[in-house]
């Protein structure tokens, strides 16, 4: 697997990791028998992600005969946390909370879901601090910090 980076993939790119994450190491007719079905997608799209999922280093390709074997580079968890990276640098941090709170409002979760998310709590409360300031350019959000003062 590759070192941390920023992974930037599109939804559709996600659908073809997806895949290839449940596989392991899979070929090109097995991913498009499976999001042909699914996804209702052309074979010519799915040969499209994956050679741009190639291109940015997240699928390795092998020939073996006559067929491309391909496997992930980066994990399903490098990926999510990647992809919580860039949501939470996209929101004031004054509303990284309150987004998290939601979150796990609208998640359907089970009681090993809530009973990791209350030890993650539980761990956090030894830390958190009383505020945290608003990242944002002045006019990006309504926050006090970027009131006008008349």
């Amino acid at each position: 697997m590759t070192e941390s980076k920023t992974l930037k993939i599109s939804e559709a790119e996600w659908e073809v990791m997806r895949v290839i994450w449940a596989k392991g190491k899979t070929t090109s007719p097995e991913i498009i028998s499976i999001l042909s079905t699914s996804m209702d997608w052309k074979p010519a799209t799915i040969k499209t992600l994956l050679s741009r999922l190639v291109k940015k280093q997240i699928l390795l390709t092998e020939l073996e005969g006559n067929k491309f074997i391909y496997q992930p580079l980066v994990s399903e968890e490098q990926t999510m946390r990647s992809a919580t990276e860039q949501l939470f640098s996209k929101i004031c941090a004054k509303k990284v909370g309150k987004t998290i709170a939601e979150l796990i409002e609208e998640a359907d979760l089970t009681q090993t879901d809530l009973a990791l998310i209350l030890t993650a709590v539980d761990k956090k409360e030894k830390t958190a601090v009383k505020t945290i300031a608003c990242n944002c350019i002045p006019g990006q959000c309504d926050c006090s910090e970027h009131q006008h003062r008349d």
